[in-house]
């Protein structure tokens, strides 16, 4: 079973005494955490998994893709990502053509069900290596390792995707609110709330800008949000330099919705009433001042690293 609440999500200790020893089973590479997330009816799960191996997560990216539980896969800094659509899938595994994947994807109550096989070493990355993870409530494991066939069951908390925006912390003297806003997400990360990703967000260069006029979004998966908000909220009013200081949170699967407004804000200044209400998942205006308008632009911007960094001048 996985360690111990504080030591998951971290990798595996050396032992002092044997310096030149592989430390545990020198077969098993320990995915350092996993999480999901899903959407409010359970018709969709994003998989997160923190990978030590870029080999092994590049290979399961290529191969994981093929099975018919996989929506899409794609890599987000350390960490691969698989949305799902939640059933099973007898799948059809053939050595160095499809030798391992996703099998079973399930929303059962508080809890998130995934299951994976593969063969020879691609049954080791499917049991071993997962089942052990930080993260996983419990696991259902097969031995693993030659040539055989194993798979394995994890499951894991359910949680919600909460991103926070952030915009105007600093002033011309002293402040940036990029190493502001991830430095409070390291900080409020707990067993609730994973913190998973932080995007830098180029905003059209309003006069009246510190200097570079971007906005920020931390995206957490969490099974508490509320707590994680107010914590959040109360460390932005303690460090922020800004009497103009937005924050926004956006809690749900998906901030899509939210698109329009963003664009329109790199593409030129906006009036704050032109924020939209969103229908699907829900979004709170925690903090007021005048960076709410690209606090809220951020949002859905998470990880959209491409789109999220580009200038617009007004007619891109």
């Amino acid at each position: 079973m996985p360690d111990q609440e504080g030591e998951r999500f971290s990798p595996p200790k050396k032992d002092a005494h044997s310096p030149e020893g592989i430390p545990g089973d020198p077969y098993i590479i320990r995915y350092p955490g996993i999480v999901a997330v899903a959407d409010e009816t359970g018709s969709a799960v994003e998989l997160i998994e923190f990978f030590d191996c870029i080999g092994g997560a590049m290979w399961s990216k290529h191969h994981y893709a093929q099975s018919p539980v996989v929506r899409s896969v794609r890599n987000c800094g350390p960490t691969m990502r698989y949305l799902l659509n939640p059933g099973r899938a007898d799948l059809d595994l053939q050595g160095s053509r499809f030798p391992a994947g996703i099998c079973g994807a399930a929303v059962e109550g508080d809890e998130i069900e995934i299951s994976y096989v593969g063969i020879g070493g691609g049954g080791v990355g499917a049991a071993s290596c997962r089942s052990f993870a930080g993260g996983v409530i419990r696991c259902r494991t097969d031995p693993a390792g030659g040539g055989r066939k194993a798979g394995s069951t994890v499951w894991l908390p359910r949680r919600q995707r909460v991103l926070i925006g952030v915009d105007d912390t600093d002033t011309p003297e002293e402040g940036a609110t990029w190493t502001l806003t991830h430095n409070i997400a390291r900080t409020l990360e707990d067993d609730a709330s994973r913190y998973l990703s932080h995007t830098i967000v180029q905003l059209f260069p309003v006069p009246y800008r510190t200097k570079n006029c971007v906005s920020i979004v931390c995206e957490f998966a969490s099974s508490e949000p509320a707590a994680l908000v107010d914590r959040y909220r109360r460390l932005l009013e303690r460090y922020t330099l800004s009497e103009d200081t937005g924050m926004a949170v956006f809690t749900g699967f998906d901030p899509s919705p939210l698109l329009p407004f963003g664009r329109m804000v790199k593409r030129g200044e906006v009036r704050r009433d032109l924020i939209p209400e969103v229908k699907e998942g829900s979004l709170d205006l925690i903090l007021e001042g005048r960076g709410i308008i690209g606090a809220v632009a951020a949002l859905p911007f998470y990880t959209a690293y491409e789109e999220a960094l580009s200038l617009w001048t007004g007619s891109g």
